[in-house]
């Protein structure tokens, strides 16, 4: 699940709805690594108007401490539809000092990402995809809920990810191969190199032998290693929209979407859902004709208010289809088990459909003939495929092949800018001050700072709105609209050609003072 905030001017406030993840990113030496390590909790609102700030002293409060204000303020906003609609302006101390755009990105395992589209099978292809997304959301499965900055309308953040493009070979025919020829397991003719597929025999006798998970990142002296760049943008305010573009051009891949999401306090939980213009994300395959996958997002909850224990659970169902192959894929993540308690499980199902006429909203919903693979397991630990249309678990052990295991794996840092090549109303830059006040734990100072570059802000879209001024993104040509698919401005294209580069400079890419509100 994914979502942005911005902040608004008087006509239209923004939203800072539910942040559902975790990472805290330490700023580095310039250039170099950013580090995450989990943190704390929340989330934000807003009114149209200018909006209160609760009395900030210069001490840290305690995690009950900061959820029983969260969870007051949340009381008033019972029975609101959405509440990316309205605003409010939290105190910094609830704050994740991270930046709303940085912390809003989905390459938490960048290897994952530049293995798709490896494979010449569609359904080996559709599977690469689904185990991409599996390792997306690293961030929530590793740690507890949190709230970064509100976004500022042109705000901007880039990064790089140097991987290894390590991940395991799928190759169906290959698995199909070894059961048809009664090897023992797979693990026989994988470990003696027949196939790449990476095998790890489990000490459980009943888990499968053959593993096709990514590994942890990391950096061998003599790897090569993939660079893969990324560009978002702060195109809306009202609604809060952002636009993100990845690209990998060395192996042929790009992505793109909007994010924004709407959030309903219930009184007991926060539901999250995409809005309106987050049509999901769009990963185009180069060097496959241009094979396109539309990947949407299912619903997500913030709970354990009552027990002053937050939890991210999802629900719902996420849907992947490739018109180009014809092979479509449901995850249905089962919201709650016996007695209530979250499961974190997926059941999933990979089948071919009709572009035409895509009628298949439910794992139920598909003929057995049409299944091509089947999914399970808990999202947050181990998910395995089985081939063929049979349920999960009365496929042998032997033949249900682990497409994830984040057990080991954690968020791959990123490369950013050095500072003195960064512009003003880029993220790191644009909240550095904050962000800097909150690590001294000088709270009064960071709402302070915080309070003014909203109120710049909102001086500034006073001024547009007396002018009839019409504000435009830089670098990419969508605010919202396009089908989801934000397209890159000339200044877009080139930032994310220096990027590739290694190179961070902006100069004679956009002029001083025209890439902020």
């Amino acid at each position: 699940m994914a979502g942005s905030c911005a902040n608004r001017g008087p006509q239209a406030g923004t939203a800072a709805p539910v942040a559902l993840g975790l990472m805290n990113a330490h700023r580095g030496r310039p250039g170099q690594y950013r580090l995450h390590a989990p943190r704390r909790i929340a989330f934000a609102m807003a009114t149209s108007t200018t909006p209160p700030t609760v009395d900030a002293p210069d001490e840290p409060q305690s995690e009950g401490s900061k959820l029983r204000t969260f969870l007051g303020i949340l009381k008033k906003f019972i029975g609101v539809t959405d509440l990316a609609a309205v605003r409010f302006s939290l105190p910094s101390q609830l704050l994740e000092p991270t930046p709303n755009l940085e912390y809003w990105t989905y390459l938490d395992a960048p290897n994952a990402f530049v293995a798709i589209g490896t494979s010449d099978e569609p359904l080996d292809r559709m599977l690469e995809v689904v185990r991409f997304w599996l390792t997306k959301d690293l961030k929530y499965a590793k740690g507890k809920p949190c709230k970064p900055y509100n976004s500022c309308l042109g705000e901007f953040f880039r990064c790089n990810w140097e991987t290894e493009d390590n991940a395991p070979r799928i190759d169906t025919k290959e698995l199909k191969s070894d059961k048809t020829n009664g090897n023992a397991s797979a693990s026989s003719s994988l470990k003696s190199g027949v196939s790449g597929l990476k095998a790890a025999v489990k000490d459980d006798k009943n888990a499968s032998s053959v593993s096709l998970s990514v590994p942890q990142h990391g950096k061998p002296a003599d790897a090569h290693l993939v660079r893969v760049s990324y560009l978002t943008e702060q195109t809306s305010h009202h609604p809060p929209v952002s636009a993100f573009h990845v690209t990998c051009p060395e192996k042929g891949i790009t992505a793109r979407g909007f994010d924004q999401i709407t959030a309903k306090f219930t009184g007991t939980s926060v539901k999250v859902l995409p809005g309106e213009h987050n049509m999901g994300i769009f990963i185009t395959l180069d060097k496959r004709d241009g094979e396109t996958y539309q990947l949407t997002h299912p619903a997500a909850h913030l709970g354990g208010l009552l027990r002053g224990s937050l939890s991210v659970s999802v629900s719902e169902m996420a849907y992947f289809t490739c018109p180009q192959t014809k092979i479509k894929a449901i995850l249905h993540y089962v919201e709650e088990g016996w007695l209530g308690r979250t499961t974190n499980k997926i059941d999933g199902v990979i089948f071919r459909y009709d572009p035409e006429n895509d009628n298949k909203s439910r794992v139920q919903d598909v003929p057995e003939e049409d299944v091509l693979a089947r999914l399970s397991g808990p999202w947050r630990e181990r998910v395995v495929f089985t081939l063929g249309p049979r349920p999960v678990k009365t496929v042998p052990a032997e033949e249900q092949y682990t497409i994830i295991d984040i057990g080991p794996l954690s968020v791959a840092p990123k490369i950013v800018p050095p500072e003195d090549q960064q512009r003003p109303n880029e993220s790191l830059t644009l909240w550095g001050g904050v962000t800097r006040a909150i690590h001294a734990k000088q709270f009064s100072k960071a709402t302070e700072l915080k309070v003014e570059l909203e109120e710049k802000q909102r001086e500034k879209a006073r001024q547009r709105e007396k002018s009839g001024e019409e504000w435009k993104p830089v670098f990419f040509e969508h605010v919202v609209g396009n089908g989801g698919k934000p397209g890159l401005t000339e200044e877009g294209r080139r930032v994310l050609e220096l990027a590739q580069k290694g190179e961070w400079t902006m100069d004679g890419v956009v002029q001083n003072g025209t890439t902020m509100e």
